[in-house]
């Protein structure tokens, strides 16, 4: 009874297993590989798209055998023991002592499989570090909870962007209230910009942080490296097959962790030139003229975007911010006060809050502090900010 009862428990806990596999699932057409996420019911390791990805593969699997082995001869071995000696087939115990012979093979033997696990190991840890020559060079910078991009090196030098989940929160819910919106085939591992690279293009990517511990992680890749603050790390891929591939940060960093993930898209020499034309011509549309005059409506609606893009994770749709981890904002002293202290706390940050001033333009910070002021209850007497006062403040 009490073995049909565990049976019972074991096969829940496989049914549930198989359940929650589904739901990671990323199924973007007949070729589910080519999209680089989890597939339904996936038990395996991703395709590797990589050599690296390929060689991990091929440890794993070497490793398994290995162990397998050794499994099936250390217990064969005992059962072949108990059942072939018991005492109730006229076996009596024997009593010796020591073995020179048996002590030099369970001393070799084990030093050989060792020798035989660590050669091919040591060889793709080697190849893992080896970051030189690299075709493009980009700069991954890990923030609560999104990600920041400069390709410092090579085609597409200069560019630079954000990436934040795209998954709306209407699909995500949160404690206690159920998501209104079916959740999509890309669920938690969809943004609004994907970093793009050329097919079999040396890419090395220099990871950071701003605040916390963050972790840059493409399974198909084989890639693996924590962004850690004041310190720089590097790691690379070459990625042999064009498709869209999809990671998330594996370091826990917050309350939002699972909600920055990483998706990179690999595509033709021709596609990657295309989107460098316009992914430059975008961020020179977007270089606003900072002498320009806007009015309040304009920055508040401007304003609005910025802050659902940049801010709402950790101070809250409401301005409300999260008890003891974000200060609100409505209602704040700060917001309500001189504007050149907001100012100065959006462009240089302040204890969590990462400095802003790399990574929005004058007119994005003028547009967010003045939807701030003139949001909620807030309604500060100076409730206009204009980025001409943004560029003296970067002075």
């Amino acid at each position: 009874m009490k073995h049909a009862k565990r049976l019972k428990s074991f096969m829940l806990g496989a049914s549930l297993l198989a359940a929650s596999l589904s739901s990671w699932a990323v199924v973007n057409g007949p070729a589910v590989d080519s999209q680089g996420g989890p597939a339904i019911k996936q038990l395996n390791l991703q395709p590797p798209v990589t050599q690296i990805a390929e060689q991990i593969y091929s440890i794993h699997n070497l490793m398994l055998v290995i162990c397998l082995v050794i499994f099936v001869a250390v217990f064969g071995v005992m059962f072949y023991s108990i059942l072939k000696h018991r005492k109730s087939v006229g076996h009596k115990a024997a009593t010796f002592h020591e073995s020179t012979a048996v002590e030099i093979a369970w001393t070799i033997v084990p030093f050989i499989i060792v020798i035989v696990m660590a050669l091919p190991a040591t060889k793709t840890v080697v190849a893992m570090k080896d970051t030189s020559n690299a075709d493009i060079t980009i700069k991954a910078t890990g923030m609560q909870w999104k990600w920041g991009y400069d390709y410092l090196k090579g085609e597409g030098e200069g560019i630079s962007f954000l990436s934040t989940l795209s998954t709306p929160r209407t699909q995500v819910g949160s404690p206690g209230v159920e998501p209104t919106e079916k959740r999509g085939d890309n669920y938690l591992l969809e943004v609004d910009n994907e970093v793009i690279v050329p097919v079999n293009k040396k890419v090395r990517i220099i990871t950071t942080a701003n605040d916390v511990i963050h972790s840059w992680t493409i399974p198909a890749f084989g890639v693996k490296q924590d962004a850690i603050p004041g310190f720089v790390r590097d790691t690379w891929f070459k990625a042999e097959k064009i498709g869209t591939y999809r990671g998330q940060c594996v370091e826990l960093c917050g309350k939002e962790h699972a909600f920055m993930p990483i998706v990179v898209k690999v595509v033709s020499d021709d596609d990657y030139k295309k989107w460098v034309d316009v992914k430059k011509k975008e961020m020179a549309a977007k270089a606003d003229d900072p002498s320009k005059v806007w009015t309040i409506d304009e920055l508040k609606q401007r304003g609005e975007k910025v802050y659902a893009a940049n801010c709402v994770a950790c101070h809250q749709a409401t301005g409300k911010g999260v008890p003891g981890a974000f200060p609100a904002l409505d209602g704040s002293a700060v917001v309500a006060g001189p504007k050149e202290a907001q100012i100065g706390i959006v462009l240089n940050g302040k204890a969590g809050m990462p400095a802003w001033k790399a990574t929005l333009s004058d007119t994005e910070i003028a547009a967010v502090i003045t939807y701030t002021r003139n949001s909620w209850s807030n309604k500060a007497e100076q409730n206009i900010v204009q980025p001409a006062e943004v560029l003296a403040a970067r002075k």
